[in-house]
């Protein structure tokens, strides 16, 4: 005699929006993350070490964004 069993999951169920939700909040405050610190390191450069990397100061914030979002 052969016994089968049914296992379901939430998939469409409360449990599994909030864990959508949970996810894309933990993945947008990566990203924030990210991009502050971005920020921070090539704001601490000097004028020099910028040019160095090719970077004006003017394209910091352009380039954190590009580093975290990839936009």
């Amino acid at each position: 005699m052969a016994y089968a069993t049914e296992t379901r999951t939430a998939a469409f169920g409360l449990t599994a929006v909030f864990g959508n939700i949970a996810a894309q909040v933990s993945e947008f405050f990566a990203k924030r993350k990210v991009y502050a610190n971005t920020v921070n390191e090539l704001e601490a450069l000097n004028d020099r070490e910028l040019a160095d990397l090719g970077i004006a100061r003017s394209m910091i914030k352009r380039v954190a964004i590009e580093a975290a979002y990839g936009a």
